[in-house]
């Protein structure tokens, strides 16, 4: 087995949020990446991470649990070999990451378990038929059970951490041994072997999502030359690069669509069951299954930057970016354990020192009180949901950075929208076309985009377009002129062409119906340019950045849940009321960066605010609220800035995360009352005799499982039909 590890140099994968990342780099640090085989709860994370950092020359160490990586930073003096050389101590496996995980035979898996119940089975068959031989089979399968737990126990002892349930079931066990409680002390061993076997099958369940979209990825892709087709890693991809995938393919990186149309299953990514047709330049995400034929792909996203690196990237940093009420949880269990211990021993201490109570029976009460002291259902409970909520995120095409986040996103009230980009499409089209003095569309058309041809404003390129769009061939200009703030200035057939924006123009020129047609335009929204044509007006093009598809409906789901929502954009008033009215919301109009800002903060004083956006000026709002969500095709400022995307862009999925956030806070609710309230009731019943060490070590184990399985129910959450 391989114990190298990555580093530095490697591609580190793209995130967003205000703290992202794995631990900051050092100029005299190096970093290195290990795989870790061998957790079962999150609680194994903070074991290694706590035994690494004791080490010197260890800078920082970092475990994600969901995703079994570890990252670590060391110093000058600190070496790989002496962190291998930690982690196994603690009883974990490191390997590369590009080596798979070890895979164990399933004798060895479960050979411990299958042999304490055979041993546990002829002891049960000699108390019937060999009496006497019973308490020794029974000493013999406590003693082969105790060997694999008080070894895991002494070796996070040894790696700073002494109050593990390892350790407590060490001390229980060898304890009811001395008690001459053989059969319990076996039981006690099995039930531990049961629980800890469907501990790490949960833990798989939890962390199949991520599994899965680990393995959408292809390691390699075709990479097309002057030379033909070259088969390259996909860490060797550029941004402009043009590569093809064939039916049955996924797509390796994130790209734009070069032919005419291609369908692509996403049901991976999206969870959309069925395929999507995509056109000539539409964007794909890496993991796109290509379904009817050989496409070719510009590639749009650096090496370890795509849609699913973000994805996986937000999975690792659940743990580093916690719920509050997680934090909680790990500071309250960090007293909880060595206070259990402590009043187990008084338990089993001062009623026969006071009360000259039998030494025997309270000695065995303080055991069971040891078991049930066990914090472990209780610090999975939150981890396991919000793990869990977070795959179930990606699935609705939101991603959300860590339980904090995801906590948050549930209790805003308010939810402030940027409008360009946001509630728009980002794309002007053209809406409207009026034609003076004779002229024809076509023709009209056919000037526009020969005056437009070249230019990169988006309004020009919408001109352009919608040319294109009818068929209609750019016409041939003269030598054109750009007049500052006017337009565009040419010639064409010996007469003095100009485009530009009717404000430009003497108002005197316009006739009666002309002046009507620009108020008329002007309030719907709609952004005017005008073509002269010879000093006569041709035509007035009426350019609309349309609504989201789903705008409205996003909007009207979010008023469902009592969340108010509000535009804030730098247009003009007439605009913004346009487009405020048809989404019936209310708006700030006018506003620069700055005032969105100072928006954003008054809003934020009068309760809990939500700001989405996509652009870079919409950076400083996103960190300002307290939450931010962008757009998942924004730029890349405001995706760093933000604490949540939407991937596909969807506004019906903005009520699909909070509800998921709401369900998630409810799950994790259950989950603590479930774990306090057992353990609560089998307290009362420890200390007063009722129940014993098998039904105390029952009661936990039954307790984490059953937290663990109201957590996973959260996989299954799916956001309602459009």
């Amino acid at each position: 087995m391989s114990h190298c590890c990555d580093h530095h140099t490697r591609h580190k994968p793209v995130s967003f949020g205000k703290n992202s990342g794995s631990p900051a780099p050092n100029l005299n640090t190096t970093e290195h990446r290990w795989r870790i085989h061998g957790m079962d709860c999150p609680s194994c994370a903070g074991k290694i991470e706590t035994a690494l950092r004791r080490l010197p020359g260890v800078h920082s160490a970092e475990v994600r649990f969901a995703t079994e990586r570890l990252w670590v930073r060391l110093t000058p003096e600190g070496s790989r070999e002496q962190v291998v050389r930690a982690i196994h101590a603690a009883g974990f496996t490191p390997f590369s990451e590009q080596d798979k995980a070890p895979a164990a035979p399933l004798w060895r898996q479960h050979g411990t378990l299958l042999s304490l119940l055979l041993l546990m089975l002829l002891a049960a068959g000699a108390h019937l038929w060999l009496p006497a031989a019973a308490p020794w089979l029974f000493t013999l399968a406590t003693l082969w059970g105790l060997v694999p737990v008080g070894r895991q126990a002494w070796r996070q002892a040894r790696s700073g951490s002494p109050f593990s349930i390892e350790m407590l079931m060490t001390v229980a066990a060898t304890g009811a041994l001395f008690l001459g409680e053989t059969a319990e002390a076996a039981m006690v061993l099995l039930l531990f072997a049961v629980g800890e076997q469907l501990e790490s099958l949960a833990a798989g369940k939890a962390r199949q999502g991520v599994k899965t979209l680990m393995a959408l990825v292809p390691e390699r892709a075709r990479r097309l030359t002057q030379n033909g087709v070259e088969e390259v890693a996909i860490e060797q991809l550029a941004p402009g690069d043009e590569i093809e995938a064939h039916p049955g393919g996924r797509l390796p990186v994130d790209g734009t669509l070069l032919n005419a149309s291609a369908a692509f299953d996403e049901s991976a990514i999206t969870g959309e069951s069925l395929p999507v047709d995509r056109a000539q330049g539409e964007k794909l995400a890496a993991g796109s299954l290509v379904v009817d034929r050989a496409v070719r792909i510009r590639v749009t996203s650096q090496p370890g930057h795509s849609t699913l690196d973000r994805i996986l990237h937000l999975m690792e940093e659940a743990d580093a970016h916690r719920a509050p009420i997680a934090r909680f949880i790990d500071r309250f269990s960090r007293w909880y354990t060595p206070a259990m211990i402590a009043a187990a021993t008084l338990v089993a201490v001062l009623p026969p020192l006071l009360l000259a109570a039998d030494w025997q029976t309270w000695i065995y009460r303080g055991l069971v009180l040891l078991l049930i002291g066990c914090p472990c259902a209780l610090v999975i409970s939150t981890p396991a949901a919000v793990t869990s909520a977070l795959a179930a995120a990606t699935r609705l095409g939101v991603l959300i950075k860590g339980g904090a986040a995801l906590e948050q996103l549930g209790r805003i009230d308010t939810l402030a929208f940027d409008k360009t980009g946001t509630l728009t499409r980002g794309q002007p089209v053209l809406h409207e076309l009026c034609l003076y003095s004779g002229f024809k569309r076509e023709q009209v058309l056919a000037l526009a985009a020969g005056l437009e041809s070249g230019a990169h404003h988006p309004l020009a390129q919408a001109l352009v377009a919608a040319a294109e769009a009818e068929g209609v061939e750019p016409v041939a200009t003269g030598e054109k002129h750009t007049l500052p703030g006017a337009g565009i200035q040419s010639e064409w057939q010996g007469k003095a062409l100009l485009i530009g924006s009717p404000a430009q123009l003497d108002a005197a020129r316009f006739t009666v119906q002309q002046a009507a047609d620009i108020a008329r335009l002007r309030a719907a929204a709609c952004t005017l340019v005008m073509l002269v044509v010879d000093e006569k007006i041709a035509a007035l093009f009426a350019l609309r950045d349309p609504l989201r598809a789903d705008a409205g409906a996003g909007i009207a789901a979010l008023r469902d849940l009592g969340i108010n929502s509000l535009m804030l954009t730098g247009d003009h008033d007439m605009t913004a009321r346009a487009i405020a009215a048809e989404l019936n919301l209310d708006y700030r109009a006018g506003l620069k960066p700055e005032h969105k800002l100072q928006q954003v903060v008054r809003l934020g004083e009068q309760g809990r605010l939500g700001m989405v956006g996509d652009g870079i000026n919409d950076a400083p709002t996103l960190k300002q609220a307290s939450i931010g969500i962008a757009m998942g095709q924004g730029t890349d400022v405001a995706l760093d800035s933000a604490d949540a995307a939407l991937t596909h862009n969807r506004l019906t999925a903005l009520a699909d995360a909070v509800r998921l956030s709401r369900a998630t806070r409810a799950n994790i609710h259950q989950n603590i009352t479930l774990a306090l309230g057992l353990k609560a009731v089998f307290l009362i019943t420890s200390v007063t005799g009722v129940t014993g060490l098998w039904l105390a070590v029952l009661a936990d184990t039954g307790a984490t499982a059953l937290v663990t399985l109201n957590a996973l129910r959260l996989l299954r959450f799916r956001g309602r039909p459009s």
